[in-house]
């Protein structure tokens, strides 16, 4: 890329030196537009030819080498502005891999930024895809929700996790292999936390505003960020799982977490039980969900509201009456009502004290 802006550089610069006295013919001197041309109108003027004068074959060759070397000179500075741009979208969205030089053997887990930008130190959130700890909705549930929160003075980080995988769901492999299981996903959580916490200064963030954002089954990760060491700032849980042990709960997720035989452990089940973990020193959380949700069932979100009411934790929690579930920041899955929860969500960080 380097080269090719070299050249670009002594191109242009060559064009904008005088043409000597020698080199000034009546054609030359003849193309004198007024005002800024196109590549093609300069070509126009180029072969445009004084209707007295008889055009020698010299002057056409000269005429036409100069033509060529401004369609080169365009065409060079085209590429040089599109390679550019590319290195930009690289560097800005350059996959870290958390477990580099680490004994943790997972080069599947990434971290993926989208930084803010901005005078002042921006908060970040950590975005969790959900994916019932099978498989992850990368789009609609992570890159999307990381632009979103970017256009809005957010730093965001969309963090690759562990999770089952479609080959050991279909195949049950995992009778026979451990595969990926609790805690994987929350160690990877975890690790992204203390990531984005080191490199807060690199990324323009404040160390002390960092939360998660969860969606389904990540809404669980993020809520079991909040009840563990180390928390986050803030936790968002949207639609998210809650309880293992619950009839409400979702039997996929419980199956893919705890893998195909602690899946029957009843102190496992309770122990990732969210709703049954909620302490006071909770963060503070903002909780959405919609009552006509037919994947992860309501009841989810209701449960979790109580915890967070019993142990005094500052939340907010909206139901919405219809949105159903996977919506999360698109601008046309679910209805118009649950969509506005983009909106709340920014009015609600805006609100807490310190940020």
């Amino acid at each position: 890329m380097k080269e090719i802006l070299r050249k670009a550089e002594n191109h242009f610069e060559a064009r904008e030196k005088p043409f000597p006295e020698s080199q000034k013919d009546e054609t030359q001197v003849a193309y004198r537009p007024t005002q800024p041309a196109s590549a093609f109108s300069q070509t126009a003027h180029l072969h445009t030819q004084p209707a007295f004068q008889e055009p020698s074959a010299g002057s056409e060759r000269s005429q036409d080498a100069k033509t060529k070397n401004i369609e080169q000179g365009i065409v060079i500075r085209w590429l040089a502005i599109i390679l550019i741009c590319c290195s930009m979208q690289s560097r800005a969205e350059e996959d870290i891999r958390l477990w580099n030089g680490t004994e943790t053997k997972a080069k599947s887990v990434t971290l993926t930024p989208f930084p803010a930008t901005g005078d002042s130190p921006s908060s970040a959130v950590i975005v969790c895809p959900g994916g019932a700890y099978c498989w992850l909705a990368k789009k609609t549930e992570g890159t999307e929700v990381a632009k979103w929160l970017q256009a809005n003075g957010i730093s965001a980080f969309v963090l690759k996790y562990r999770v089952q995988g479609f080959v050991p769901y279909i195949t049950h492999s995992r009778l026979l292999f451990r595969g990926h299981q609790y805690p994987d996903a929350q160690n990877d959580l975890q690790r992204a936390v203390q990531y984005v916490r080191e490199y807060a200064d690199e990324y323009g963030i404040n160390p002390n505003r960092i939360g998660v954002m969860g969606f389904s089954a990540g809404g669980h990760l993020a809520m079991m960020s909040g009840i563990q060491n180390c928390p986050p700032d803030f936790v968002a849980a949207i639609y998210p799982v809650v309880s293992m042990s619950h009839p409400c709960s979702h039997k996929r997720s419980r199956r893919a977490l705890l893998g195909e035989y602690t899946k029957y452990s009843r102190t496992m089940r309770d122990s990732l039980s969210i709703e049954r973990h909620v302490s006071s020193d909770c963060p503070p959380v903002f909780l959405v969900n919609c009552k006509d949700d037919h994947v992860v069932k309501c009841h989810n979100s209701e449960l979790l509201d109580s915890a967070l009411t019993a142990q005094g934790v500052p939340h907010r929690y909206i139901q919405y009456q219809t949105g159903g579930h996977g919506f999360g920041a698109s601008e046309t899955k679910g209805t118009a009502e649950c969509r506005a929860w983009k909106g709340e969500f920014l009015k609600w960080l805006r609100r807490l004290e310190g940020f």
